[in-house]
């Protein structure tokens, strides 16, 4: 069985979401059966007031056991420091690739739209 930490949408209304952190089989639907709760999530709070609480000991029983985060998540525990070293690393390489990726496709399409531009110039 594959565990998956990640969020849950567990309260809050339209526009105004809050979510639980939850140690879930993968299989699961994202608001559906989970196997432990984490801690919380409130992205509407402001920055002054409690916006996570994570059970950080529960959280990283679970790493060790191989339960994988999603890539909020990922974030969140860099930030707070969650995790052995080795895999604050890897995470930090992974959201960095990602982040490369996508400024390479961008400037890709911006060269593009330049050529483009170029070649109507031309005519």
């Amino acid at each position: 069985m594959a565990v998956k930490i990640r969020l849950a949408r567990s309260g809050g209304r339209k526009k105004l979401p809050f979510y639980t952190v939850v140690a879930t089989d993968a299989r699961m639907p994202r608001d559906g059966r989970f196997l432990e709760k984490l801690g919380f999530y409130n992205p509407t709070e402001s920055f002054g007031a409690e916006r996570t609480r994570l059970d950080k000991e529960a959280i990283t029983k679970w790493l060790e056991k191989g339960a994988q985060p999603t890539e909020t998540l990922q974030k969140m525990f860099i930030k707070e420091g969650i995790g052995s070293e080795k895999q604050i690393a890897k995470w930090t390489k992974s959201i960095a690739e990602k982040g490369a990726i996508a400024k390479a496709k961008k400037e890709a399409e911006e060269a593009k739209k330049a050529a483009e531009a170029a070649a109507e110039a031309a005519e």
